[in-house]
Parts: structure tokens; sequence; C-alpha cells
């Protein structure tokens, strides 16, 4: 008789296969990290810009720490972890995983060396795979393979931030280095494509992930919410649109302004967005390409929810909230100018735009006027993973969509970021809304 039955048999190769493909995808995210940093110096990798930002080495490191410290201590025996110290030097805000360096004091972590980090990769690396060989392909896989994948996408999201981080740097350093030597653009459009104004009903609307796929627990779970009719434009705001504001006078009115806005505005001394100068009367913007003329016909971006209300409050027009943003996105493709495109920078809009929805997903995360809050219903997980977005449900804007330094295949329609508002560091614009009834 056979030991196994053919159902027993499918499942088997039905798992072997799931866990092939997860490791397949493993691998390439954890190469994407090192690809990342590769045209960076040591010394780029161990400086930090600002207190919202990370040294490069740190990332590639906390990455690492996060599979050593959720998934090798508990589920590889024979594990030997590369250093305690490092759960010190990289663990980020997991209060039950203990003690750690201070956020902003990241940059000051010269040692271990960035030669030493990447030994950690390597070190962690070995082990995941010997996990695999080991476990993954057993019944006993599931919890892993759950925590691995979580795992890729908590990587990728550290890969836009070592992007957004190292522009931050760089724009800091009075040389301008680039990121990397200025690529060839797309055929140029003629002009910014026209903003047209597409409608959406009314209603009971389903918002919230639907469990099929992975999703992070706040984005779910999945419930009702009342829509009243509402329009959204059809693209994200121009640069151009946004020098208007400029030229008219936004950045000096305060009647525009919520009053914590405008206390910022006075005390940083904001002007124009994150990055942007004026040279011989010309504007510019420091890009991961270099200190570049700004082009006019590109979603604005590096700007604050403070500014993307404010900009809003000028046009006569208000942001869109998150599940207006939602329900405006169903259907739509994926496909956007993101990590994928290797563009890193936003694009203008494509023409032949009219009467649909385009940027939705890639070139800039779009601000809404949501407070990332709880779903009804929402339960962090138990122990230290459960860190991971719950406790940070107060004073905070939810932004949606991605942006070009996103990597591709991580974003989705449902998928919540969420910033501070004063917080403009990030690839962020905006996209503005209206009521139905205000035409």
């Amino acid at each position: 008789m056979p030991s196994t039955t053919p159902a027993q048999s499918r499942t088997s190769s039905q798992s072997a296969l799931h866990a092939a493909e997860l490791y397949d995808r493993l691998r390439a995210s954890r190469q994407l990290s090192l690809d990342l940093a590769a045209p960076l110096s040591d010394e780029d990798q161990t400086v930090q810009s600002m207190d919202d930002a990370s040294p490069t080495k740190w990332h590639l490191a906390h990455t690492t720490w996060f599979y050593e410290a959720f998934i090798l201590r508990a589920h590889l025996p024979s594990y030997v972890p590369f250093s305690d110290d490092f759960d010190y030097c990289f663990n980020s805000y997991y209060e039950a995983k203990g003690e750690r360096q201070p956020r902003a004091r990241r940059g000051l972590l010269t040692r271990p060396s960035a030669q030493e980090v990447r030994d950690y990769r390597g070190h962690v690396d070995d082990a995941l795979a010997k996990l695999f060989s080991e476990d993954l392909a057993t019944d006993a896989s599931h919890t892993v393979g759950t925590l691995i994948e979580l795992g890729i996408n908590h990587e990728q999201q550290h890969q836009e931030l070592l992007l957004t981080d190292i522009l931050s740097l760089f724009a800091a350093n009075p040389l301008r280095p680039a990121f990397r030597q200025l690529q060839p653009k797309p055929e140029a459009v003629a002009g910014a494509t026209p903003v047209s104004w597409i409608a959406f009903d009314g209603g009971v609307h389903k918002v919230g992930h639907d469990g099929n796929g992975f999703s992070y627990d706040n984005e779910g779970p999945r419930h009702d919410v009342l829509l009243a009719p509402f329009r959204l434009a059809s693209r994200c705001v121009t640069n151009a649109e946004w020098l208007a504001f400029i030229d008219d006078g936004g950045y000096r009115d305060p009647l525009l302004w919520l009053a914590d806005g405008w206390a910022t505005v006075k005390e940083q001394g904001w002007e124009a967005p994150c990055y942007w100068e004026q040279r011989v009367g010309v504007w510019h913007q420091m890009t991961l390409e270099g200190f570049l003329p700004l082009d006019a016909r590109a979603p604005v971006s590096h700007v604050s929810y403070y500014e993307a209300n404010a900009f809003a409050h000028w046009a006569g027009k208000r942001l869109p909230t998150e599940f207006e943003w939602e329900v405006a996105s169903a259907g739509h493709s994926l496909k956007g100018n993101d990590l994928s495109t290797n563009a890193l920078r936003p694009r203008p809009a494509e023409s032949g735009g009219w009467g649909r929805l385009a940027q939705l997903f890639g070139d800039v995360w779009e601000w809404t006027g949501s407070a990332y809050q709880p779903y009804p219903g929402y339960r962090p997980a138990p122990g230290a993973i459960g860190e991971y977005n719950g406790k940070f449900m107060v004073s905070q804007q939810v932004l949606r969509g991605g942006s070009c330094a996103t990597p591709g295949g991580h974003i989705r329609a449902t998928y919540r970021n969420f910033f501070f508002p004063h917080q403009r560091w990030q690839f962020t614009g905006v996209r503005l809304a209206e009521d139905a009834a205000c035409r």
C-alpha cells in the first residue's frame, strides 16, 4: 500500500511549490536592498541627515534583524546569532524586544562597519536558506511562511525609505551628489494633461482588504462606509500648478492654512516644497539624479499634509478621504510609475487621460483628508509583531497609491500609508477632490 494518498501527495507538492516561490521572492527582495545600496560609498551609508531619516547601513541591518528576531531565533533551533549587540543597534520601535539605539542617533553607529552589516546579511540569509530546507516543506510551515511574507513586505518598505533617506542626505550635502547618473527621459509629453473631474456615486461601499493575498493588519477588517457623491481630479497636481500657488502668495496667506500648518510654515520658513530652490530666477529640485531644473509637468512631490490642505483650500477644492480614494480606484490596474520602472522620480501624466483617473498608483503618495485610525473591529496581533502598525494610529494622516520609489508589486488599492502632517521628505503629492453637489 502507498504511504500517502494521491490527495496527500498533491498537497505536499503544492506546499513545496509555494515554499519555492516564497523563497525566490525572499532572495529577490534581499538582493534588491543590496542593489539599491551598491552605488553608495560606505561613508554615504553611515550618515543620517535628520531625525526622521535613517542611514542606509541601518536599513540594511534592521531588515536583517527583523528576520533574526521574529523568525530565526524562534523557528530555527540551530541558529546562532551573529552578534547579541545587534539587538540594541538595529531594533526600531519594538518595545517587547528590548532597549534600542534612539532613532535620532542612528547616524552615530559608525560601528559596526558597513562591511560587518553586509556580513550580517549573509549570515542571516544562509540561515534563512537552511530554514527553508528544514521547515517550510512541512505542515508546520504556515506560521513561518506568514512571517516570511511579512518580512518581505517589511523590507520593501525599507527599500523605499532607503531611497528617500539618501535623497534627504544628498540634498543636505553642498556638493549635491547624485544617487545615479541622469537617465534618458521617456518621450516628451507636449503639455500637462488637462484636468477632468471624474464622478462617483454615493451610497454604501465596501472598503478594506478582502483577505485574498497579503495585507497589513491595518487594512482590515473589511467593512461598509457611507459616501456622498464626489468627484476626483483625473491626475495629480503638477509643479506648474504649485508654482501658481506660490506666485499667488500661497505660503504668505495665513487664511489658507490650518493653525498648526501656519505655525510650521513660520517656524520652518517654508516658501516652496521640500528640495525646491531657485537659482538665477529658475526653480530647481533636488532629485536622486542630482540637482535639476524643475519639470513643470510632473506631479508636485515632497509636500506635507499642511501644504496639500492649503493648496486645496486655495484651489477651492479639498483632499479626498481615504475611502473615496479606495472606492474610486476599484478596477484600475496597479501598474504605474513605481520602482520597477527605474525612473526614480515622478513623471508627467500620460496624454489621452481625459475622462479617466491617471497616476493612481506610483509617482507620488497622495495625501488624503483621513486621519490614520483603526477600522471597526480592528485588533492588533498579540506580542511584539502587534507593534507593527496599531500603536501609530494617532495624529497621523493616511496616504494612498504608492510612489516612484515603491518597489514593484508592493502596492494595492487598500494599502494605508501614514505620516505626520508636517513630514515631507517622502514622495508625497496631491490629488484634489470635490463634493458632487458643488457643481
